[in-house]
């Protein structure tokens, strides 16, 4: 198997090399300049090369690579050109998701793995109102109350409400109009369709990390094209993806290939309006993540959408061409000419401007680690098809989907809501696992493997999740040892098992110790890095 994807050519030949495919990279350009052919190409290539692809659809276009082309003699003609030797049109293994459950597998998550922080972050609330929902998070974890889905929100802040004097003296001052306020921009997320992303089963991440039998990844395509009118709920659900990313998957160093290359379509809507402190802990995720195994590739108009901490992680760049009818623009192009390293042959601030569809400036990183220099190059088209599917087409993906009902039933369990309602049958199980069939490294319901290592057998546990135990842990030291493990981070969490054995523990223990280290695996790490 190649060690490369082929990106395009000009006087040379332009390759991502996979060694290097997890130092992140950028896909930038104006509006109707070839972004998304280029972001589908090098989908296309990461699968091909056997690594799964997360991207979002933004324009409900980029769904047609689950199709094979349409015969175009002049693509054809190009890629034979480019070194395109074995070109074909072909489908590629592709998985659709949508938050709101009507163009692909429904994808959700639970209010705790969310978190106070991001929530703050979607629901655009002040620092004092953020406040009152970390002591909202404190008071469900130091009760025993799982927050699962939207209806337990709502109801462990009326619980905080009704008890607003008493909670005082131990979690700080909270206001019922605070409590309020946070209540209406729950409403106004409610009516967006936002409380369709909470609840249960809540997403595996292995689900986004399969292959083919034949070695291919798989690509998940997130339909955003709804989403997207909520920039904050997008924004934030991107976020809380690569945090979960970040937390779950352990410390590999550098691979052949990644584990699995995030492209995030309308990068700049992460940091539109983010305050300072998230911007930080944004480039530290950047910054960290690849030694999990994993590149972000970055899709945005302009490089300068992005914070410049950010911008200086992105070794693998694809510039289509700018325009530069103002002096703002024209100030744009000459700082992107400036961040790429210079070719003698060619003048960069000229040539982004005068880029033809599908042309671009391409710089990757070499094997030793620096940048190549700057070429002009056209693009590779890619094998499917470019262009949106039809309802037809998207039903029979999500048919043959190796997926398919393994989300479709949403699952209400007795959680904060019925506890505090009393109408809950018992009391949670001891270790809120997710609910529903898990996957394992094991079986791929493909047939095939998954980018992760596999485990031994696992065995069964209380409340339908079935936790993965590392073999260092089975029969080991106890719960005592897995959760020094978590403090100090030996022994890589695998299927989320840490983050359940810690909070199984600190809702059966019953201490605050236990509590207290359940609230720091839990908040995710975007809210563990504040807290440190």
């Amino acid at each position: 198997m190649a060690d490369h994807i082929l990106i395009g050519a000009g006087e040379r030949p332009c390759t991502l090399l996979l060694s290097r495919a997890n130092r992140h990279g950028l896909v930038a350009g104006a509006t109707g300049t070839g972004k998304t052919v280029t972001l589908q190409t090098l989908a296309e290539g990461f699968s091909r090369a056997g690594v799964p692809v997360f991207c979002a659809d933004i324009k409900g276009d980029l769904a047609g690579l689950a199709q094979p082309g349409r015969p175009n003699p002049k693509l054809e003609q190009r890629a034979l050109e480019l070194g395109e030797a074995d070109f074909a049109y072909e489908p590629s293994p592709a998985i659709l998701w949508d938050v709101f459950g009507q163009q692909g597998q429904p994808l959700r998550a639970t209010v705790a793995e969310m978190g106070p922080l991001l929530l703050a972050r979607m629901l655009e609330l002040n620092e004092t109102q953020e406040g009152v929902l970390t002591i909202a998070f404190k008071l469900a974890d130091d009760e025993g109350l799982l927050l699962l889905d939207f209806k337990d929100l709502r109801a462990i802040l009326t619980h905080v409400a009704e008890r607003a004097s008493e909670l005082g003296a131990t979690y700080g001052n909270v206001s019922k109009a605070t409590i309020g306020t946070i209540q209406r921009r729950l409403l106004m997320l409610e009516q967006a369709g936002g409380e369709q992303f909470f609840g249960e089963p809540a997403l595996s991440l292995a689900d986004l990390m399969l292959l083919t039998p034949d070695g291919r990844g798989a690509i998940n395509v997130l339909a955003a094209d709804k989403l997207i009118a909520s920039p904050r709920l997008y924004a934030t659900f991107l976020l809380w993806l690569l945090s979960e990313l970040f937390e779950e998957l352990p410390e590999v160093g550098d691979l052949p290939k990644p584990k699995l290359v995030f492209f995030f379509d309308e990068a700049h809507l992460l940091f539109r309006d983010a305050p300072k402190a998230l911007v930080e802990k944004v480039e530290t995720v950047v910054r960290l993540i690849r030694s999990k195994g994993v590149g972000i590739y970055f899709v945005t108009q302009n490089p300068l959408d992005l914070p410049a901490t950010v911008l200086g992680q992105l070794g693998n760049r694809v510039q289509h061409a700018l325009r530069a009818f103002t002096p703002a623009e024209q100030k744009a192009v000459r700082a992107a000419a400036e961040t790429f390293r210079p070719n003698p042959k060619l003048r960069v601030e000229e040539a982004i401007t005068h880029l033809g569809v599908g042309e671009a400036l391409v710089s990757t990183l070499q094997e030793d680690g620096t940048p190549s220099p700057v070429e002009r190059a056209r693009i590779i088209p890619p094998r499917g098809r470019i262009g949106a599917i039809t309802p037809e087409e998207r039903a029979a993906v999500l048919k043959a989907s190796p997926l398919a009902g393994r989300y479709d039933q949403a699952i209400d369990r007795d959680s904060a809501y019925e506890r505090l309602q009393g109408r809950a049958t018992a009391a949670p199980a001891s270790g809120p696992w997710r609910s529903g069939p898990a996957p394992t490294r094991d079986s791929n319901p493909w047939g095939g493997a998954t980018s992760l290592p596999p485990l031994p057998a696992p065995a069964p546990a209380r409340g339908g999740r079935i936790p993965q135990i590392p073999p260092r842990q089975q029969g080991s030291g106890g719960m005592g040892e897995i959760l020094g493990d978590i403090l100090t981070g030996r022994g890589g969490k695998r299927e989320g098992v840490a983050e359940s054995m810690a909070k199984s523990a600190a809702r059966s223990i019953g201490s605050s110790v236990g509590r207290q280290i359940s609230n720091a695996v839990l908040r995710g790490v975007l809210g563990s890095i504040l807290k440190r």
